[in-house]
């Protein structure tokens, strides 16, 4: 059949329409995007963050913010056992869900592609509830769990799915397509921590993998973390309960640290992951250790953990082999047991030790010259600082790495011991020559109670160096090693009580991966759901509250915090940037969700900005080396004096002014 001339215009003035709308709408997505990452989070925009608007409504502390998959709507949830959604543009409350818990809420998570109208929370009551939002009554209203329910987590590509994490060291998986019933034979429990830590444990927080949904990881109460691969593990059963009461089902598990009496969780299934110098505490250290909240970057490679009663750490969940924690740090080079390379053959020491930068670029010699002005003042924070940005530069010269872990030893933060041994292997895989990094990190493992170690190292340095014997820093090592084997006071890493545990989780204990990045200047010891989030669309910077009332902005690349702002009147709890825009909602103590959004550039003064960025992180680091007692005081009203910090201290004389005058100092400068 022949078209007219009048239809074939038609077709073709519809063609013409449709590419015509097809170009705007591409016209259109691009200007949106445009816009998304202008309006997304940059450095200046950072710089100028400051308090948009502060959302009134609760009448407690509100303990969980959650921004849903369009960032259209925030939900507030509080102690007064309400969840509020919130209008986060107009300012105004859109519904107040009275939830029926009878304890402070503590996680509320929307259901994935559900229009928002599905609403998950878990509560100090133990239980968990699903709300419906176009119902009157919760869809379902769980009491499995016989502990506090402390985190929920969806994932957007499982819609219908949703796990719980509770203190009474289970972690339940929920299908709200099923119906739910709270029995011993319902298949709902994922992981039962007590089976493998003992009856101490307790679950904390938990994250599922954005890009592996089959990842899951497990914060709980000790310093480890945990990561399961969900497709490997069968559902079991609730344990058994008491003929009493929930609570003496709780403490009376028949297999506390006995292992999952029908092998539920494979040995491969899991990946521990820990700062290295968290695997031993000195005897008598009165600080506890908890994940506190943890998540998993957008791209789903990295994993970062907020760790209660320590700092803030990154780690690789695709690294398993070259971040595994090394047991020893032997330093001979002709052993065929070389710890420092460990598993690293010849023909790739070579490779490292071929790419250490001897001539630093000029910005970068100037960066190391600044620092090793602060350093030389004992201004070691900001010598940090400046050797962080000029190793970002240059990840590959010794010697940033060996001035570094100097200035590490000197602040000698929680954790900066350990750092420092982390920067003198990484200085000796570059240039195995290094004196001051061999002798350096003796000196590391004698100070995190690893003296047999350190006694290695001093006599492979020995052997290596014979014209150091009569050093006089060499010598008082040598006496001080011998002095604490001698005693009994060497920890040799190995853990206090491991009878209490599975064999499994010795296993995976044995294998954890160390971190990747550590972030320092807040204080997390008095609450325990105390978040740290990724902040903007690469998850370039990362952001935290505090124990003293301010959140931190650190760099991610660099570590140095770049923003401290007062968020709270007494503590800040929870960070949740906006999904798409530079807007962050923190909240805390105070019964308020503040908004933060760049100001204008129009002069005006931010009242909540702190300005002494190192000073801020210093005071934090003495609170959280407080008495427990005199913490509860401080977070009660009372104020004590502010100890110096190592910063202020005199520094000790080099050990190179001795009998052996061409000899180069040991431990204090720079290079």
């Amino acid at each position: 059949m022949y078209k007219t001339s009048i239809e074939v215009h038609e077709e073709r003035e519809k063609d013409h329409r449709v590419v015509d709308l097809v170009r705007r709408r591409e016209i259109q997505e691009s200007i949106t995007h445009t816009i998304s990452q202008k309006l997304h989070v940059t450095e200046d925009l950072i710089l100028r963050l400051g308090l948009e608007k502060e959302l009134n409504g609760h009448s407690g502390c509100v303990n969980c913010l959650e921004w849903d998959e369009t960032g259209r709507i925030l939900a507030s949830a509080s102690d007064d056992t309400n969840i509020i959604l919130w209008d986060p543009f107009r300012y105004e409350k859109k519904t107040v869900i009275h939830t029926g818990h009878r304890g402070n809420i503590f996680s509320a998570k929307f259901m994935p592609k559900t229009n928002n109208n599905v609403l998950v929370s878990g509560a100090a009551d133990c239980k968990v509830r699903v709300h419906d939002l176009t119902l009157t009554e919760p869809i379902l209203a769980c009491n499995c769990h016989v502990g506090r329910v402390k985190r929920i987590a969806t994932i957007g590509s499982m819609p219908s799915l949703f796990w719980t994490v509770a203190e009474d060291g289970l972690v339940l998986q929920y299908d709200i397509r099923a119906p739910h019933r709270c029995e011993n034979d319902e298949p709902n429990v994922l992981i039962n921590l007590v089976n493998h830590m003992g009856r101490i444990a307790e679950g904390k927080c938990i994250s599922i993998n954005p890009k592996r949904p089959e990842l899951i990881a497990i914060g709980a109460n000790d310093a480890y973390i945990r990561m399961y691969d969900r497709r490997m593990i069968k559902l079991s059963q609730l344990p058994n309960v008491s003929p009493h009461t929930d609570w003496e089902r709780h403490v009376n598990f028949i297999r506390g640290g006995g292992g999952d009496p029908e092998d539920n969780i494979p040995l491969g299934c899991a990946q521990y992951f820990i700062a290295g110098h968290l695997r031993s505490r000195p005897r008598g250290s009165n600080r506890s250790l908890t994940a506190t909240y943890l998540t998993f970057s957008a791209d789903g490679n990295e994993l970062l953990v907020n760790m209660g009663g320590e700092q803030i750490y990154l780690y690789d969940v695709n690294d398993t082999k070259n971040s595994k924690i090394f047991q020893s740090y032997n330093t001979n080079t002709n052993s065929e047991t070389n710890e420092i390379d460990n598993e690293r053959d010849t023909k790739s020491r070579k490779y490292l030790a071929s790419k250490n930068i001897k001539t630093l670029p000029h910005h970068v010699e100037e960066l190391k010259r600044l620092a090793n002005e602060g350093f030389e003042q004992q201004k070691y924070t900001i010598a940090i600082n400046l050797y962080n940005k000029a190793i970002a530069y240059c990840p590959t010269a010794a010697v940033l790495f060996a001035n570094r872990a100097a200035a590490f030893m000197k602040r000698a933060w929680d954790g900066d011991t350990y750092a420092a041994l982390r920067d003198c292997r990484a200085t000796l895989l570059l240039d195995p020559q290094h004196v001051k990094a061999h002798f350096r990190l003796a000196r590391c493992l004698f100070d995190l109670n690893r003296s047999v170690e350190a006694e290695e190292i001093i006599k492979n340095f020995l052997r290596k160096f014979p014209e150091y014997a009569s050093n006089s820093a060499c010598k008082a090592l040598k006496m001080d090693i011998k002095e604490a084997i001698d005693s009994g006071r060497d920890f040799n890493s190995s853990e206090p009580d491991l009878s209490q545990i599975s064999d499994y989780e010795k296993e995976w204990r044995k294998n954890t991966i160390d971190y990747k990045m550590r972030f320092c200047g807040h204080c997390n010891t008095t609450t325990d759901i105390k978040e740290a989030n990724f902040f903007g669309n690469n998850g370039q910077y990362i952001v935290a509250g505090s124990d003293d009332g301010s959140f931190f902005i650190w760099d991610r690349n660099t570590t140095n915090i770049v923003r401290v702002l007062r968020g709270d009147d007494r503590i800040v709890n929870c960070l949740q940037p906006h999904p798409s825009i530079c807007l962050l909602a923190t909240s805390g103590i105070d019964p308020v969700i503040r908004l933060w959004s760049p100001l204008p550039e129009d002069g005006s003064t931010n009242d909540r900005e702190i300005k002494n960025l190192e000073d801020a992180a210093s005071a934090n680091q003495i609170r959280m080396n407080r008495d427990p007692f005199e913490l509860m005081l401080m977070n009660m009203g009372y104020r004590f004096p502010v100890a110096e910090s190592n910063e202020n201290e005199p520094n000790e004389e080099n050990d190179d002014q001795n009998d052996q005058p061409i000899v180069h100092p040991l431990n204090c400068r720079t290079s």
